[in-house]
């Protein structure tokens, strides 16, 4: 009798290692992955906003078969990953909470593979409620929860929003800066809820049992070590990854002196829960990052 598979859910952070990590579990003998790495499934379900996601795959698939027909698609990428696609669109116009048809899909073409994953770091913001119900959708529910150092973290992740503005890259920095300068003077952002550790992990442990769920710093689980502790965590395979390969690095530029003190201090608090609930796990760039601040 077929063994039920692992359910990974990789919940974030944003900017702190989960597409390397997506990466590296699509090559993996032991884990399937579909095409697309970030499902949406369970925010979509928390926010209603089954539309906007349609209108998002319908668009990808649209410009798949646009690349195609140009003849610029990449070789054995685009016909695997439309017909996900395709598969994960017919998903979404189910506007359902029920979990079957998302397993399935998680689930379609896995072979005799131990592991299926969604990597959608949205979902650290959920709340406790959500969070139990998904660790509760299946037998074997795992959770994997990546921290980077919280002022790289926040500042990599305010440079992706201000790419996403369309700033032309010569005034990309100054733009970038001032987007930071307004939400560390109070501007809402995405880019504060996200950095909050502390709430997204207090929430996961109040959701999941302790046994499935892996918290890994960014900077150690991209070693041979750290890779190790998570396969064994998931119950697959060591395998060599590829530690040297940066992914979705981001348009250059620096924050002001002025800004790096800031944004130390804004983000204090995190340094601070992460160095009381992770005694002597911290890398050494947070470390040095608390000591300038303290000093």
């Amino acid at each position: 009798m077929e063994r039920e598979p692992t359910i990974l859910l990789c919940v974030g952070a944003t900017k702190a290692g989960t597409t390397w990590l997506y990466n590296q579990l699509r090559i993996h003998p032991d884990a399937h992955l579909r095409a697309i790495k970030e499902l949406h499934f369970f925010d979509t379900v928390e926010s209603g906003g089954w539309n906007w996601q349609i209108k998002v795959h319908r668009r990808k698939l649209a410009d798949m078969a646009a690349r195609v027909a140009r003849g610029d698609a990449r070789p054995g990428v685009s016909r695997r990953r439309q017909g996900d696609v395709h598969d994960w669109l017919a998903v979404l116009r189910g506007r359902t909470a029920d979990v079957t048809d998302y397993l399935a899909y998680l689930n379609q073409g896995r072979g005799a593979r131990p592991v299926v994953a969604d990597i959608t770091p949205s979902y650290a913001l959920l709340g406790e409620a959500r969070l139990r119900q998904m660790a509760e959708m299946a037998a074997d529910v795992r959770f994997v929860y990546l921290m980077r150092d919280p002022v790289a973290r926040f500042w990599s992740n305010i440079r992706m929003l201000a790419a996403r503005a369309g700033i032309a890259e010569a005034g990309f920095e100054t733009a970038a800066r001032a987007l930071l300068d307004r939400v560390l003077d109070g501007e809402p952002s995405g880019a504060v809820e996200r950095s909050d550790y502390a709430g997204a992990i207090l929430r996961l442990r109040a959701a999941v049992v302790p046994e499935r769920l892996h918290v890994a710093f960014h900077e150690t689980v991209l070693t041979p070590a750290g890779m190790e502790r998570l396969c064994s965590f998931l119950g697959i395979r060591p395998f060599a990854a590829g530690y040297d390969k940066i992914v979705f690095q981001g348009t250059e530029a620096r924050m002001t002196a002025e800004q790096v003190k800031r944004a130390r201090a804004f983000l204090a608090p995190q340094y601070d829960f992460v160095a009381r609930e992770f005694p002597g796990e911290m890398p050494a760039a947070w470390a040095r990052n608390m000591v300038k601040e303290a000093a």
